[in-house]
């Protein structure tokens, strides 16, 4: 998977980086409402309630995963796995828009 510029043809298997951005932000904004709706649900419960510190973490982990993306995005990188450099699949890249790896490093397979 690579990614052409928003100026450039579409090309099938490729995503723009405009496509890229859009999926990026929507992620984004998912998980931000998630961590809003984790964190009402625990305003009235003990703050060591496992399951939602959990999802609270997971969240948060996510969102980073995000962050991490839209640099890649800047610099270059994106869509390329960081282990083997392989191009990652667009169909990857449609369902995890913030992945690091191909599905073979992601398995320890490739």
């Amino acid at each position: 998977m690579t990614l052409g510029s928003a100026a450039s043809p579409a090309v099938p298997g490729r995503l723009t980086d405009h496509e890229a951005w859009q999926r990026l932000e929507h992620e984004r904004e998912s998980r931000l409402t998630q961590l809003k709706a984790i964190e009402a649900a625990g305003a009235g419960q003990q703050a060591a309630d496992d399951l939602l510190a959990a999802q609270r973490a997971s969240t948060r982990r996510v969102l980073k995963e995000i962050d991490a993306a839209f640099e890649r995005l800047a610099d270059g990188t994106y869509g390329r796995c960081q282990d083997c450099g392989e191009a990652v699949p667009a169909e990857r890249l449609e369902i995890l828009p913030y992945t690091r790896h191909c599905v073979g490093c992601r398995r320890g397979t490739a």
